[in-house]
């Protein structure tokens, strides 16, 4: 494959890229402010002794809304995209996705047994109902996963084949359930559960960011560990044992780290779909193969990615926003089928 960008152009230009995405995440909204304010005001969040009372709206907005929400944007669209290149390195498919293994529709799952089953009690605490959604979906793609991985196994084998099939029947499974729910549900319910499937980060705030960035870490930390094991097994299973690689055991725990990412991702925001397809492909095809070169880049591209379609979905329908699933998806399918054409050519 040829490399287009060598690795420290490609890291300086993603760079720069999720810092501006960054600064017009801070800045941009239905109350946009001038950069330079947004600059100031956040420099003075950090503690910086930058003189201006002009600065106190500007504050208050960044400080209680657009902090949080660009926080989550940024470790939503790293996790996503790194649980990408996991999930196509196992699969050795650069077009594999990670709700292959069934976690995204397991959290989607799990999330509307919480909406339906609170709405049905009378509604959720209103203090614990962001937890005990974030939880059941967390659990659910977890359980789906587990399920997913024990029918994969055969003989202290790990079947990929076998996971991927499991995989697709335990979605259409889920998403019958989820089917059923949403024929059940009332108008109210209906609502809240058709736009947490679409996706937002809306409604951020630092108790739900908390356990997405422990999650966020630990994934970024331990999957550039795994690198060299990755690039390993792109030559095949068999050459990845002579190498001395323990394949049966890098398999459990990039399944463990998809489930953790994926279920952590779509607990806080939702389902957002094409960020773990289109980044760590697009990042290969600039860049190669190379999985020290792929994960950190993808990290990067994945989170810049999410917070310029974030933006996108404030900005394009303003005061109103659109739910962010619909960007990612409108953005990430011609690009899906841009790869089908290109590769029948």
């Amino acid at each position: 494959m040829r490399v287009i960008l060598q690795p420290r152009t490609l890291f300086i230009v993603l760079s720069l890229a999720c810092l501006l995405a960054v600064w017009l995440s801070l800045a941009l909204g239905p109350v946009s402010l001038p950069l330079m304010d947004t600059l100031r005001a956040g420099l003075r969040l950090l503690g910086f002794p930058i003189a201006g009372h002009d600065l106190q709206q500007a504050e208050l907005i960044l400080g209680q809304i657009r902090l949080p929400r660009t926080l989550l944007g940024l470790a939503v669209g790293a996790v996503l995209a790194l649980s990408g290149v996991a999930m196509q390195g196992l699969f050795r498919n650069p077009l594999a996705d990670p709700g292959l293994v069934g976690v995204s529709s397991g959290a989607a799952l799990g999330a509307a047994v919480a909406i339906v089953a609170g709405a049905s009690l009378g509604g959720l605490p209103e203090a614990f109902a962001p937890y005990l959604l974030s939880l059941c979906a967390f659990a659910g793609g977890l359980m789906v996963t587990g399920i997913v991985y024990r029918l994969g196994r055969r003989d202290g084998q790990t079947s990929v084949g076998i996971m991927l099939l499991a995989g697709v029947a335990m979605t259409a499974l889920a998403g019958s359930i989820i089917g059923l729910f949403t024929y059940l549900a009332d108008d109210a319910t209906l609502r809240t559960l058709t736009f947490w499937n679409l996706g937002t980060l809306n409604g951020a705030s630092y108790a739900r960011l908390w356990p997405l960035l422990l999650v966020c870490v630990l994934v970024i930390v331990w999957l550039p560990r795994r690198a060299k094991a990755l690039n390993a097994l792109l030559l095949g299973e068999s050459e990845a044992r002579h190498l001395g690689i323990e394949v049966e055991r890098l398999k459990g725990e990039l399944i463990l780290c998809i489930a953790l990412g994926v279920g952590a991702a779509v607990a806080a925001a939702g389902l957002i779909g094409f960020i773990g397809l289109i980044v760590p492909h697009l990042v290969r095809l600039i860049a190669g193969p190379d999985h020290r070169v792929v994960l950190p880049a993808s990290a990067l591209a994945g989170a810049s990615l999410l917070l310029f379609a974030d933006v996108f979905a404030r900005l394009v329908l303003a005061p109103a926003e659109l739910p962010i699933g619909i960007v990612t998806a409108f953005l990430g399918a011609p690009f899906f089928l841009f790869l089908l054409v290109r590769g029948r050519t």
